[in-house]
């Protein structure tokens, strides 16, 4: 199988040196490229920035903004067979970029505006190809989590904590449309990605 996942923040520039962003390591999704490349399968991997060693054999797609990601998932999408969305999208973006570094001095209003949903977007043209996605909830995780697997058309979703920003460890609930639930951890992320391969991408 080809697997097409996404991994790592996206940034979404307010002038030429500032940016809106978040704490995403791209540790999991790393792990996750590996793991599957270790089981047999084929990847493509489209990252935002980080401060990871690419992996061997992976096809990688550099990315910054989430605008940027959606068109490179568009582009190898029809060409999968499966999903691992595993990125840390910015919700918003700026909704004007200055041109020139923005003086610091003085306070200052931002306007922003939504940025486009690339797991939900992706998952109207799945057909029957397999969609799994991540949820970092803090509180009422694996309420939100379902109600976000059914909203965007996942048919997994991975429950972790905020603990999980950064740590090369987690603990996760693997929470499935038909009402499974399997709790995996806690465990370092590449053995994490093993297991969650495992029941999700079996070796071909």
């Amino acid at each position: 199988m080809k697997i097409l996942v996404t991994a790592g923040p996206t940034r979404e520039p307010l002038d030429p040196v500032r940016f809106l962003g978040n704490r995403s390591s791209g540790k999991m999704g790393y792990a996750f490229a590996e793991a599957l490349m270790a089981a047999g399968h084929q990847v493509v991997l489209v990252s935002g920035p980080v401060a990871l060693k690419s992996p061997s054999r992976v096809k990688v797609i550099a990315v910054e903004t989430a605008r940027e990601m959606l068109a490179a998932c568009r582009r190898e999408w029809p060409g999968c067979d499966g999903l691992v969305a595993a990125a840390a999208v910015a919700d918003w973006r700026p909704a004007k970029t200055a041109r020139k570094k923005l003086d610091g001095s003085g306070p200052r209003t931002l306007s922003l505006v939504p940025n486009p949903d690339i797991l939900a977007t992706l998952a109207r043209r799945k057909g029957n190809r397999q969609v799994v996605g991540f949820a970092l909830q803090d509180r009422n995780g694996e309420k939100r989590a379902l109600m976000k697997l059914e909203k965007k058309g996942m048919d997994w979703v991975i429950l972790n904590g905020l603990v999980a920003q950064g740590a090369s460890s987690a603990e996760v609930v693997l929470l499935g449309k038909d009402g499974s639930r399997e709790k995996i951890g806690p465990s370092p992320k590449k053995i994490l990605a093993k297991a969650l391969v495992r029941r999700l991408f079996p070796s071909p």
